[in-house]
């Protein structure tokens, strides 16, 4: 492994696996150990905007040496992620009578990873699954860990599993033709695992700000590899999300809530939950959890990425009515992670709805 890749594992005892990271990693992997391990048969599911780019590149080093490639393309968005969607999958599936040892590989965002995992799970009761993220969010976060599903018109990721993939490859040449509003999507979710876990990433973002929107490799390797270190510890820790790993879920309780709202049609899934990362500092801050100028510290940066920090006045009903569907609702009452400073979050309970209204409503324009 050259000083250009990185590999960090995920330990779940049988379950665990590697992920694999770096530029221009895949095709030499493809045509290696890797290729041998998938089979002689796969069923590619990407989305349409992924497969256009870099579909014919990938399905050619997938069919070499006579392995069946079977292909799924899908919507691009959020709102591909439903329950007849996965139907749709599924019949594909069938029809192509994949046996028990056939490969599904995701190729594609986290919506794409998201399904492939589920129908991966549903299939025969379950057959091996790889995971070839495209884009930054998917590749620091929802790739990894296993936690799959579909939306449900009452909220999102409200049906679903958990199922591990077998190995997840973070070839980061997909990033380059990357639109800028995904780029702003993941580096949302880079930023809430500094908040979370990693001060020392956090002063990284500060300082590196102008290498990483520009690109620079060298940056963006550490940077998703820090994610994955923390991803992964998080997750070998708490597998099933029973205690721990609710911290991943900083500024998602909001975040859904909004993404619910605008009918997952204004918001890359990254962009909702920055707004829902500064509402929770605010909460944080009424309730004397956090300095203020660690507010200013977290907000100045998501300004420094051009995120989004309110709630659009027309959304913000909406929004809190969404709230009382979250799947994070334990005994009637909303859960929250706080941050408490940076590298550093709590779990709250028992948050009163007008205070959290009122942050709201003091965020809207």
């Amino acid at each position: 492994m050259s000083a250009q890749e990185k590999e960090v594992k995920v330990n779940l005892g049988e379950r665990s696996y590697p992920i694999r990271i770096g530029h221009n990693i895949l095709t030499d992997g493809l045509k290696g150990d890797f290729g041998k391990r998938l089979g002689r048969e796969v069923f590619l599911i990407s989305d349409k905007n992924v497969f256009e780019n870099h579909g014919t590149d990938l399905i050619e080093s997938l069919s070499a040496e006579g392995r069946r490639t079977n292909v799924y393309v899908m919507p691009p968005g959020e709102h591909a992620k439903s329950w007849e969607q996965a139907g749709e999958i599924l019949t594909r599936m069938l029809g192509c009578n994949l046996e028990r040892d056939s490969a599904v590989i995701a190729f594609g965002g986290g919506v794409v990873g998201d399904m492939a995992g589920f129908v991966a799970a549903l299939y025969q009761r379950g057959v091996r699954f790889y995971q070839l993220p495209t884009t930054l969010l998917a590749q620091v976060d929802s790739s990894i860990g296993g936690k799959v599903a579909v939306n449900h018109v009452l909220g999102k990721n409200m049906i679903g599993t958990f199922y591990q993939p077998q190995e997840v490859w973070a070839d980061f040449k997909y990033l380059d033709t990357l639109p800028t509003p995904e780029w702003k999507s993941g580096l949302a979710e880079v930023i809430k695992y500094a908040i979370i876990r990693d001060e020392k990433l956090f002063c990284f973002i500060e300082k590196q700000v102008d290498s990483l929107l520009r690109h620079d490799r060298q940056s963006w390797l550490a940077t998703i590899e820090n994610c994955c270190l923390i991803k992964a510890e998080i997750v070998a820790d708490d597998e099933k999300d029973k205690g721990s790993r609710n911290i991943l879920n900083y500024g998602h309780t909001i975040g859904h809530a909004l993404e619910s709202a605008t009918e997952y049609k204004k918001y890359r899934h990254g962009e909702a939950v920055a707004v829902g990362m500064a509402a929770a500092a605010r909460i944080a801050l009424e309730l004397q959890l956090l300095k203020e100028n660690t507010v200013s510290r977290i907000e100045n940066l998501f300004s420094a990425f051009d995120l989004p920090k309110k709630i659009p006045e027309k959304y913000l009903e909406k929004t809190l009515d969404n709230l009382i569907y979250d799947k994070k609702i334990v005994g009637g009452e909303l859960v929250f992670v706080l941050p408490v400073r940076i590298g550093e979050v709590i779990i709250k309970r028992g948050i009163p709805t007008s205070l959290i209204k009122e942050i709201l409503r003091t965020m809207s324009e």
